[in-house]
């Protein structure tokens, strides 16, 4: 399981290094694609294979799937991880996450999501005050 909060600087030639807990289960391959809430989302090559099936599923009659599939598969990339744990953040996704030099590589389940700092810092302030409220809902539907 994928979790964790780390902070990591991206380089001048674009390469982030991964947390060294994160490497062993992430694999010597990774795919990195757009996430939601302006974050990349990085998988595993075996999570992604059952993602993107579950994208497949998705009707391409409704504009929605059509939709959420282009922005999920068509950013998609298969990333090297080097011998240092390193990954090359394509130009395209690095600019679409708007990172900079300081990125959090978060651990969430079964994926990784890399933040712009400063853009994880205003979310998860947000999200913490909201926490108790985001419980009760989840109460209410049976979740937790």
């Amino acid at each position: 399981m994928l979790i964790g909060e780390y902070r990591h600087t991206l380089d001048e030639k674009n390469r982030l290094s991964l947390p060294a807990k994160f490497r062993k289960e992430l694999g010597k391959k990774i795919i990195m694609t757009r996430g939601l809430d302006r974050c990349l989302f990085v998988y595993p090559v075996a999570e992604w294979k059952k993602f993107s099936e579950q994208l497949a599923s998705l009707s391409i009659g409704s504009a929605e799937g059509r939709g959420f599939s282009r922005a999920m598969l068509g950013g998609a990339m298969e990333v090297d991880v080097d011998g240092s744990g390193r990954v090359l953040v394509p130009d395209h996704l690095k600019s679409y996450g708007s990172l900079s030099a300081k990125v959090v590589v978060a651990g969430i389940h079964n994926r990784v999501e890399l933040w712009n700092e400063e853009a994880w810092n205003s979310y998860t302030t947000g999200v913490e005050k909201e926490a108790n409220s985001l419980a009760q809902k989840l109460a209410d539907i049976g979740m937790i």
